[in-house]
């Protein structure tokens, strides 16, 4: 569905490239994660897919077909979601909505996608009232308005209390059950590893690494790994112990016939883990 080679940008007035020779694809059905700190090049990536930035060095080919050689019938095709919501303030939202549904074929019912995420009971009401949650999620129903094959999100659980972001959460994986394809930006790796079957991390325009969150925590060092807690007299003990040829470790052994045993679990590390590992950086 997406297919990216040698992609590179250049700003103008800017000293350093904001893309360099980035390369990847996304399956049809996939969440696809472009993961990285704020300024690594998301969203730059993400305008140029979605045509927003023209100019631009390498391939970049959506639903079979270069960009440069996209026409309008492209937006009929894919949504967005941005990371600012960017609503018409003063109209309501289902006015807002149905400003957006002129534009396309055909859409769905504005008011049932409102009840989706919540925003029912305030489909009458402008926008300018709305929380930044309640923008966002607004952002996610006007995305998924005309029943787009390719979904762009930014940033889609930014500011949102635990249920919304969970409620989102579940919307996201709702449109990959469909059938959708989703390329999601953010620096959030909980809900990339939640969400996605393949990840990119990006910094200082590059991708330094990609694959799906379980292979990438597989490949990083001293992530196979078993945490035992056991009593020892009075006192809890805990010790690691490698998983591979565990069955063949006479420390671990020992223990397991030694001492009472009060947990046993293993130690993965986070894709955040992973993603400082990988480019030496810390998402902050």
């Amino acid at each position: 569905m997406i297919e990216v080679e040698g992609l590179s940008h250049h700003y103008p007035g800017s000293g350093a490239a904001a893309l360099r020779d980035l390369t990847f694809t996304v399956g049809a059905g996939e969440v696809f994660g472009f993961l990285g700190p704020s300024g690594a090049g998301k969203s730059t990536t993400q305008k140029i897919l979605t045509g927003l930035i023209k100019p631009y060095s390498g391939r970049a080919r959506v639903l079979g077909r270069e960009l440069r050689e996209q026409g309008p019938e492209y937006y009929e095709r894919i949504g967005v979601g941005f990371e600012l919501p960017n609503h018409f303030m003063k109209l309501t939202a289902l006015e807002n909505l149905r400003f957006f549904a002129s534009f396309y074929r055909a859409t769905a019912d504005p008011r049932e996608l409102l009840a989706k995420v919540g925003l029912e009971e305030h489909a009458d009401s402008r926008v300018d009232t709305f929380s930044k949650g309640m923008k966002m999620r607004l952002c996610f129903v006007r995305a998924v308005l005309h029943d787009p094959q390719v979904l762009f999100l930014d940033e889609p659980t930014s500011g949102l209390d635990p249920v919304n972001a969970r409620l989102l959460k579940d919307l996201v994986l709702e449109e990959k059950a469909r059938g959708k394809t989703v390329f999601l930006t953010t620096h959030n790796m909980h809900d990339a590893a939640e969400l996605c079957d393949q990840v990119a991390f990006l910094v200082d325009g590059e991708i330094k690494r990609t694959g799906s969150p379980k292979e990438l925590g597989a490949q990083a060092a001293g992530s196979r790994r078993l945490t035992v807690e056991y009593e020892d007299g009075s006192v809890t003990g805990s010790r690691d112990f490698p998983l591979d040829s565990l069955g063949e470790d006479q420390e671990f052994l020992k223990l397991l016939r030694g001492r009472r045993l009060v947990s046993v679990h293993s130690q993965e590390p986070s894709l955040e883990d992973v993603f400082a590992e990988a480019t030496g950086r810390r998402l902050t």
